[in-house]
């Protein structure tokens, strides 16, 4: 049998027979790349629709930093954490380092340019006529952004999407920051490697399915959420 084929059934295996440490780090990712979507979500949303609607001096430049951080390396993100984090940083004393919120912070800042890049391009795509006539059916500012978000709410789902595709796939700066500490900051990705330099080749084709499942069932529940809102 080849290799995928032992992987998948290794896979299967783990997951019928609830193997601990698999469903540990299985929620471990679930934990960590949720949460680090969450908080793009809350940071990114704002900004994007700020650039979006403002214009101001310095606007070109944060769209610049917003398109650049869209495809910043993971692990330059977890480099410039890691320096953060570390005993002699700025932010040493927090003692966050090697720990699963120091790879939250990472993932943040990976997932935070993509969400507010994504949003900033769904909320200009809409109808200037149509945010006029919201405007002129006098439309308080909270009603006002509330609507606009309702009208570009399948791309905003784009964006967690991309947001949360973003993060849980990444190695380098999880593995940088987190240190892929058995049973504290080892999350499927970082599994898998380590699997692969420890030539265990079934184990880590069975971990990457476990992860493939996983980002599958998530996406395929945001997109459903999309495909159902864009009919009603």
């Amino acid at each position: 049998m080849n290799v995928f084929g032992e992987g998948l059934l290794t896979a299967i295996r783990m997951l019928v027979t609830l193997d601990p440490e698999v469903l540990e780090i299985t929620w471990r990712t679930i934990q960590v790349s949720t949460t680090a979507t969450l908080i793009s979500v809350i940071l990114g949303i704002p900004i994007g629709t700020l650039l979006a609607l403002r214009r101001f001096r310095g606007r070109g430049l944060w769209v610049s930093f917003i398109n650049f951080g869209m495809g910043l390396p993971p692990v330059v993100v977890g480099l410039v954490t890691w320096l953060l984090l570390a005993r002699y940083g700025p932010l040493g004393m927090l003692g966050l380092l090697y720990t699963p919120t120091a790879i939250v912070i990472a993932q943040s800042i990976i997932a935070c340019p993509i969400v507010a890049g994504f949003s900033m391009a769904a909320i200009q795509s809409l109808n200037p006529k149509m945010l006029l006539q919201i405007q002129s059916m006098g439309a308080t500012r909270l009603q006002f952004l509330v609507l606009l978000l309702w009208e570009s709410r399948l791309g905003i789902l784009s964006a967690v999407i991309a947001g949360f595709g973003g993060v849980v796939s990444e190695v380098g700066a999880s593995m940088m920051v987190g240190g892929n500490i058995r049973g504290y900051t080892r999350v499927l990705t970082t599994a898998t490697v380590l699997e692969i330099s420890k030539g265990k080749i079934e184990l880590a084709t069975a971990l990457s399915i476990i992860l493939l499942t996983l980002t599958f069932v998530v996406v395929s529940l945001l997109s459903y959420l999309q495909q159902r809102r864009s009919t009603s």
